[in-house]
Order: structure tokens, then sequence, then C-alpha cells
């Protein structure tokens, strides 16, 4: 049997060209790998100090569903998604809860590797993280150290920005907005208020690691750079990532890795998804449209938040909205009946309007549009249809329960044993007030846990009317 679609080590399809639009050349590119076998794709992750928002989802889903296109279309992948776990937001929040800084890491990762899960998202083939890769960043900034492009100063190591006449590129900013950016973080050590930090002494209680320039830690922007070169090379096929790291993160990137590496191309596709909105508010905590995927699971299934997140192509902006959670899952509903309908065949082949779509810049609302001419197929008796629905939905990363499940509202059983995970990291630390949170959330959603002397187990049960949302 065939693995299904996009699904690592799954075999790949007929050539089919897939067109992007490169943020860097600001037009669409048919992707050209430097291997034809062999993609790869870095995609910067999570700083791990909080819960992910449905902001942060997005951007997860949308390179999920690149992922698993990728997967169809080639022989081999490797995604490489970070995580960014030395930071000062990791540092402060650490310190405003009164835990170890591993404590605040641990708990975080097991949140988000829980709601990667719950949501649908496959993991990346390598998941660094920055605290393991800091020979590789050390050994970067000495590159830069003797090529003239970083200088030391006070503790510090920072890239001279006036020396890489290409810096801007990718931003698209002109010398003035990039200084007025700079002068969000004056510092009279610099030469130059653009000159960005590569190292930078630890304080006390902060971690921190022995160099040539005094202990200290790494700037943010160094960590990609030396964790893309360590699993992808020193040039490679696609760099992705939201519109807000476009400046000054990946343009920081790229200068210090086309400098540390002349000759090389860093990232070859530059892939940027939009932001969201909620009910056409930028979310915000003080709004109240701050959403966590844990606090929108009582008001729909998670596979109805995914197929929302993906109503809009990845590259615009997404409005989040009741209305529009409420029609997603009514679409999936109508899918669900389809596939209830006539029993799909295995071993289908995706839609081409599906693929089609999914090829032109990752225009998920076409490919939408061509399940929904699908389900009308499959409800009016096609097999043929309804195995095409199922299968093309393997490449959006839905329609893979059964109707059964769907309908009595039941979820992956991958998601529940992510969510068990998580609640045990959070005991390990001491956040008993997490764990009881995650016990009280799966039972919400009629999953009940019981602990033993062999570990926690999990069984369903029926919600009360009373109970469900």
């Amino acid at each position: 049997m065939r693995a299904g679609p996009g699904a690592p080590g799954s075999e790949p399809r007929a050539p089919m060209d897939i067109t992007l639009h490169n943020s860097l050349t600001r037009r669409r590119e048919i992707l050209r790998p430097l291997d034809p076998e062999h993609v790869r794709l870095y995609v910067c992750g999570p700083t791990v100090y909080d819960r992910p928002h449905i902001g942060n989802l997005r951007s997860n889903v949308c390179y999920d569903v690149l992922a698993r296109l990728l997967r169809y279309r080639f022989a081999r992948v490797t995604y490489v998604r970070n995580i960014t776990d030395v930071d000062d937001k990791i540092n402060a929040r650490a310190a405003e809860a009164g835990l170890p800084i591993e404590a605040i890491t641990a708990r975080t990762i097991a949140d988000f590797h829980a709601d990667m899960a719950t949501i649908g998202n496959r993991p990346p083939d390598v998941e660094p993280r920055a605290t393991e890769h800091i020979a590789e960043m050390l050994a970067i900034i000495d590159r830069l150290l003797n090529a003239g492009y970083a200088y030391v100063a006070e503790g510090h190591v920072l890239f001279a920005v006036a020396a890489f006449s290409d810096y801007g590129a990718l931003s698209g900013r002109s010398p003035e907005e990039l200084l007025a950016g700079a002068r969000v973080d004056p510092a009279p050590y610099k030469r130059d208020p653009s000159d960005f930090v590569l190292w930078k002494p630890a304080h006390a209680g902060e971690p921190g690691w022995d160099s040539p320039y005094g202990r200290g830690r790494p700037g943010w922007h160094i960590e990609c750079s030396a964790m893309s070169w360590r699993y992808l090379g020193e040039t490679f096929d696609i760099h992705g990532g939201g519109t807000d790291l476009i400046f000054p993160h990946h343009e920081n990137e790229r200068a210090q890795s086309l400098c540390a590496f002349p000759g090389s191309r860093f990232a070859r596709v530059w892939l940027h998804n939009g932001m969201l909105r909620v009910n056409g508010e930028k979310m915000s905590k003080s709004l109240g449209n701050f959403f966590t995927l844990g606090e929108l699971l009582p008001r729909a299934p998670a596979e109805a938040i995914r197929f929302l997140l993906l109503h809009a192509r990845y590259s615009a902006v997404l409005d989040f909205t009741d209305a529009a959670l409420a029609e997603a899952r009514d679409s999936l509903d109508r899918f669900y009946r389809a596939l209830d309908r006539v029993a799909p065949e295995a071993d289908a082949e995706i839609s081409p309007a599906v693929l089609a779509a999914l090829a032109d810049d990752l225009n998920t609302p076409a490919a939408i549009a061509a399940l929904h001419a699908l389900a009308d197929a499959a409800l009016a008796g096609s097999r043929e249809a309804a195995s095409a629905l199922r299968a093309s939905g393997g490449l959006l990363g839905i329609l893979q329960q059964s109707p059964e499940l769907w309908f009595r509202g039941g979820e992956r059983d991958e998601a529940i044993e992510a969510a068990i995970a998580e609640r045990l990291a959070a005991r390990r630390a001491r956040d008993f007030a997490r764990a009881d949170a995650i016990r009280a959330e799966l039972a919400a959603r009629g999953v009940v846990l019981e602990d033993g002397p062999e570990g926690t187990t999990w069984r369903r049960v029926a919600l009360k009317q009373s109970e469900t949302c």
C-alpha cells in the first residue's frame, strides 16, 4: 500500500512544476531545487517562552501543506524547523514565573508539540535547538570577523552592515528606512546604528557559554544561520517564515550567511506567510481577541480550525471570525457526509485540480473549491469522486478520520497522546496548574485520563448535551 499523500517515504509522482512567490525577487518562480531529487526547506520555528497563538498556528499549517506537496512531488525533502530556546523573552518569563529557564522551555516545547499534533501538522525532519548549536554560531562569527564583516566592542560582536552592499535587498527598505529601524535599539558601542548583535555578554543568572569574546550568548539572527548551515548547507532551496520576520530577522540572516560563505546564495527562494487578524483587527490581549488552540477547541474541532486557516492563500492576510469558523465546520460536515455516502477506495489518486491549485503558489482557496466539486459528485453517488476527495484532503491535512468519528466529535489519537506528554512534562516541571488544566481540557472534549503505576491511559466518554459546544 502506498503511503498517504505527502507522507514521508511516499513515492514521488510524475514531474509537476511548482510555482512559488519569491520574496527576494518579488515574482513567482518555478521551483528548481539545487538537487532535482532533494528539496531543502528551512522554516523559522518558535521562541519557546509562551504557548503559540493562532497566528503562529497559521504559519505552521501553511508550511506543513508546503512540505506535504513537496514530498508528493520530489523523491526527498529535508524540512528543518528550529527551536529558539535562548532569548531575552525566555529569561524574562522565567523571572516572572519564578521558575528555572529550563522549566519554561521544556513546558513550552511540550505545549508547542501538543498543538502541532492537535492541529494535524507532521513533525519536521529535523528540529534543532539553538542551545545545541553554539559551536556552529561561533564558527560563523569567526568567519565574519576574519573577513572584516564584524567587529568586537565591549564584549559584543556586531555585524557591520555598511560592509555588505546588498543589505536591504530582501526587505526592499531604503537606507533611511533601515536607519529608522535601527534607532529602535541604539547602543553607544556600535560603529553604526544599523549594526546588529552576533554575540553579547551573559549577565548573572542568564544562560551563557565561553567564547573568545568572553562568556556570553548568541544574538537571535545568528542562530538560524548556524542551524540552516548545519543541516542544509551553505546554499539551500527554500526559507520560510512570517512577513513580520522579513526585517530585521531574515534580512540579517541573509547578510551574515552570504558574508560568512562567499559564493553561496544562502536561501534561493524566500517564502513569507501573511498575518492573521481576528474579526478584522490585529490580535491583541488588550482587545480580548488573542487566542491559543486550547482556547478555541471548546468552540470547534481542531480539524475545523485547521481548515479555516487554509481558507486564504498563505501569502494573504486571513481574517479569523466566528462566522468563518462555523462555515469551515459546516464544509467539513458536508465533506464527511460525502465520504459516508460512498465509501472511498484505498490508494486513490489526488485530484488534478487540487494538485494544480497547490502547485500554483499554494492556492489553497482554489484547492478547497476543487474539494467542494468532488463532494458534489460524491454526494451524487460517485465512488471515484469520494476516493479523490479523501486522497486530496490528505494533501491539506484534512479528511483523514472516519465520518463516524468526525460526527461524534472525535479527534486524532496522536493529538491526545501529545496532550498526555505535555501534561507529563508540566508535572515534571512542577507546573501542576498547567497539568490540571490539560486534564480539564481533555475532559471537556470527552477524554478521561487515568493515572496508574504503568503510566497514564485514556478513554472516551459520552458528553452530556450541556457539555457540548
